[in-house]
C-alpha cells in the first residue's frame, strides 16, 4: 500500500515542531544557504534536531538547496550538502541540474517547482535520471497530473495551500529585471504584488492602481480525494515564511480532512502517532488573500486578488452610522475587542484600525478615518482566535501496548507500537505474593500506562502473570521507562530510510535548444543538458542577460480575463492591444502578450530609460548569496 504524506513549511525550529505535532508526515526546511527563500535559511544544528525530533515519529525531514548555482558556488554547495546527509535528513530538494553531475551523496532528489516541471516529458526524463519525486507546477489541471501520473511512476507532490506565483514556477524573471533580486536565486522582492495601471496602445488608462499581477491562496482542501485517487502521494502546504500560528492552525485543519478520507479510502499516511490539540483550525482566520483552486479544473472564475495583495479577511457588517470614534454596524457575525478591521475607501484603497471596544452593533474604533456611511468593514485579524491559538498546545504520541510476563528470577515487559515494532525489557526483583490481588494488579495497570514525559501513549496492558504480585512503584518504573528506551531503538532501526541514486545515463531530454528559460547558470549544468542530447544552450538571464524586449513571465492568469476582456466573450470589453502595465511606484512599463491558443499570458520587458534599473541589476548580477 502507498503511504500519502502531508507536507508542512518550517520556517525555522520552531515552526517545524509545531507542524510535527500538529500532524504533518513530512517539513520542508531551508540550508543555511542556497535555499529560494533566502530569508529563511537555518543552522545546520537546527536542522539536525528537528530531524531528530521528526524521526520519533517517522517524519521526514527535506531540505531545500534550489536555488541556481555559480561556478564558484558549487563546491560550497557539495559541501553542505554532504554535511546535511551527515545529520540524517531525509531528501534533498533541488533547481539546478548542475548538482545531478556531481557526486552526491545517496540522498532521495526532490526536483523543486522551480524546474518547471509540467509536462509528461519533462517529468518522464526527470525519473529516467534518478530523481526520487517531483514538485509539479501549481498551474496543472487534475486532466493534466493524471496524464503525468499514467506516463511515470515517480512519485508526485503538489501544493495544495498557501501564496501563488502568478509565473510558471522557475520562469520568473521579473524581479531580477526590474532590480536584479532573482527569485532563482532566492532574492525575489515580489514586484507581482504592486500595484500596476493598465494601459493600451494608444495610451488609455483601463484599470488604474490595481494590484494586477497578485493572486489568491491556493485552497484545494475541498479535492484532496480526487488527487489521491489519480496518485498524488505527497499534498503540500506552501508557507516557508509564515509564522507557528500559521503552521498548526492549517497543518492541523489538513490533518484532519487527509485523515477522515484516508480512512475512507483505506489508505495510510506515512508517519506515525497521533496529534493532539486544543484548538479547532480554521484557515480563513489566519493569513490568507482570498481563495482559489487556480487551474484544478480548468478556467472557472477569476483568480486574481487585484485590489489588495494583504488579507481582508470576512465581512463583519455594513456602516449604517458614524459618530466620532464610534461606528454602528448592521452586523454580519460578532466582532470583538483587539479585532482588526480594514474596508475600502471611495478611492478602493484598503485602510484599517482596531476596534478598541464593542457595545452591541456599536463599536469604537482607534482611528477612524476613512470610514463613511454604507461600507462594508471587514475581519482581517480575529483576536480572540488567533490569541487562543498562540497559547494553544499540540502534542504527539504514538500508540503502545503493553505485555507484563514473569521470568524465573522475574519480570518481563514487552512492548509493542502502532507500527508493529517490538521490544522487551527484562529485570531482575522478587515477586511478592500480593494481600490484595484485584487492587495490585489495577496498581500495575495504573503504573505502566503513566508514559508522560515520552511520545508514547499506552493503549493497553496486558498481565500474563501466574498470580497477583505486589510490585513496587520503583519496579514498574524501571520496566516501563526501559522498555520504552528499546522500542525506541527498534523503531529508529527499523525506520523507512530511502535510498537516493542518481543514474548518469544520456536519456534525451525533451528539448533541443535551450533559451535563457533553461536557467542554465553553470558548467555543470551545461555538461548534463549536453550530455542528454541538447546542442545549443543560452546562459540563464541571472549571468548577467540584459533583459531588455524579451520575456520574463508567462502565466495561466489572464489580465484579460479577470477585467472582463476575455475575447472568446461575446460581451467583452474591447481594448486597442497591445497591453502595458505601469508600475505606479517606479513607471516601469511592461508588455504584455496574450497566446490565446495556449491560454497563457506573457509579459516583456519594455524599454527603459532608467539607468538606475540596469545599475541594480548589474549589482545583483554580481552579487553571491
Amino acid at each position: 500500500m502507498t503511504s500519502v504524506e502531508l507536507l508542512a513549511p518550517a520556517k525555522d525550529l520552531e515552526c517545524g515542531i509545531a507542524a510535527i505535532n500538529c500532524g504533518a508526515d513530512a517539513v520542508y526546511i531551508g540550508a543555511p544557504r542556497f535555499g529560494a527563500r533566502e530569508a529563511a535559511g537555518n543552522s545546520m544544528s537546527d536542522i539536525a534536531a528537528l530531524a531528530a525530533y521528526a524521526h520519533k515519529y517517522w517524519a521526514k525531514v527535506y531540505v531545500t538547496v534550489n536555488t541556481l548555482l555559480h561556478d564558484d558556488e558549487i563546491p560550497e554547495a557539495l559541501r553542505l550538502i554532504t554535511d546535511l546527509y551527515d545529520i540524517g535528513i531525509d531528501g534533498l530538494i533541488i533547481q539546478d541540474t548542475g548538482l545531478l553531475e556531481c557526486d552526491l551523496p545517496p540522498l532521495p532528489i526532490i526536483a523543486s517547482t522551480q524546474m518547471h516541471n509540467n509536462t509528461p516529458e519533462k517529468v518522464e526524463f526527470l525519473e529516467k535520471v534518478g530523481l526520487h519525486r517531483v514538485i509539479l507546477a501549481r498551474e496543472l489541471s487534475l486532466d493534466q497530473i493524471r496524464e503525468i501520473r499514467k506516463r511515470t511512476n515517480i512519485e508526485l507532490e503538489v501544493f495544495v495551500h498557501g501564496a501563488l506565483c502568478v509565473s510558471y514556477s522557475g520562469q520568473c524573471y521579473l524581479s531580477y529585471a526590474l532590480g536584479g533580486r532573482s527569485g532563482n536565486r532566492g532574492q525575489c522582492a515580489q514586484p507581482c504584488r504592486k500595484p500596476y495601471d493598465l494601459a493600451d496602445s494608444q495610451g488609455n488608462i483601463l484599470a488604474r492602481n490595481k494590484h494586477l499581477l497578485s493572486l489568491k491562496d491556493l485552497n484545494l482542501s475541498e479535492h484532496l480525494r480526487e488527487l489521491l485517487e489519480i496518485g498524488v502521494s505527497s499534498f503540500k502546504i506552501e508557507g516557508r515564511l509564515k509564522d507557528k500560528t500559521y503552521v498548526a492552525n492549517v497543518v492541523a485543519f489538513y490533518r484532519d480532512k487527509l485523515d477522515r478520507i484516508l480512512a475512507d479510502m483505506g489508505k495510510k499516511r506515512s508517519s506515525s502517532g497521533t496529534s493532539v490539540i486544543d484548538f479547532t483550525p480554521d484557515p480563513q482566520k489566519t493569513f490568507n488573500r482570498g481563495y482559489t483552486t487556480y487551474f484544478l479544473h480548468g478556467w472557472s472564475e477569476p483568480v486574481g486578488s487585484i485590489d489588495t495583495p494583504k488579507m481582508v479577511g470576512e465581512a463583519v457588517g455594513k456602516v449604517t452610522t458614524i459618530g466620532k470614534r464610534d461606528i454602528k454596524l448592521d452586523l454580519i457575525t460578532q466582532i470583538h475587542r483587539g479585532d482588526g478591521i480594514c474596508f475600502f475607501d471611495r478611492n478602493g484603497v484598503l485602510g484599517g484600525s482596531v476596534v478598541n471596544d464593542v457595545q452591541g452593533s456599536v463599536i469604537i474604533l482607534d482611528k477612524p478615518d476613512g470610514i463613511e456611511k454604507g461600507l462594508i468593514l471587514y475581519r482581517n485579524h480575529d483576536h480572540e482566535f488567533l490569541t487562543s491559538l498562540a497559547k494553544s498546545k499540540a502534542y504527539r504520541q504514538v500508540r503502545v501496548s503493553f505485555t507484563l510476563r514473569e521470568s524465573p528470577d522475574g519480570l518481563v515487559l514487552s512492548a509493542k507500537d502502532e507500527d508493529g515494532n517490538k521490544a522487551e525489557f527484562s529485570y531482575q526483583c522478587e515477586k511478592t505474593t500480593a494481600e490484595k490481588p484485584d487492587q495490585a494488579v489495577d496498581n500495575i495497570k495504573k503504573q505502566l500506562s503513566k508514559t508522560g514525559g515520552t511520545h508514547f501513549t499506552c493503549s493497553d496492558v496486558k498481565i500474563e502473570l501466574s498470580q497477583a504480585y505486589f510490585l513496587p512503584i520503583c519496579v514498574l518504573n524501571t520496566l516501563r521507562r526501559g522498555v520504552l528506551e528499546s522500542l525506541e531503538a527498534v523503531r529508529e532501526q527499523n525506520r523507512p530510510k530511502p535510498i537516493g541514486k542518481i543514474e548518469k545515463n544520456d536519456f534525451p531530454y525533451p528539448e533541443k535548444q535551450l533559451t535563457y528559460l533553461g536557467n542554465v547558470l553553470n558548467h555543470k549544468a551545461e555538461e548534463f543538458y549536453r550530455r542528454h542530447g541538447v546542442t545549443a544552450i543560452e546562459p540563464a538571464a541571472e549571468s548577467g542577460l540584459d533583459l531588455t524586449g524579451r520575456k520574463v513571465m508567462t502565466t495561466r492568469y489572464c489580465i484579460k480575463y479577470q477585467l472582463g476582456m476575455c475575447p472568446q466573450d461575446s460581451d467583452a470589453n474591447k481594448c486597442s492591444e497591445p497591453l502595458f502595465l505601469i508600475d505606479c511606484q517606479d513607471g516601469h512599463r511592461l508588455r504584455l502578450h496574450f497566446n490565446c491558443r495556449e491560454c497563457q499570458m506573457e509579459v516583456f520587458l519594455a524599454p527603459t530609460t532608467s539607468a538606475q534599473v540596469k545599475k541594480k541589476v548589474a549589482q545583483h548580477s554580481r552579487r553571491r548569496i
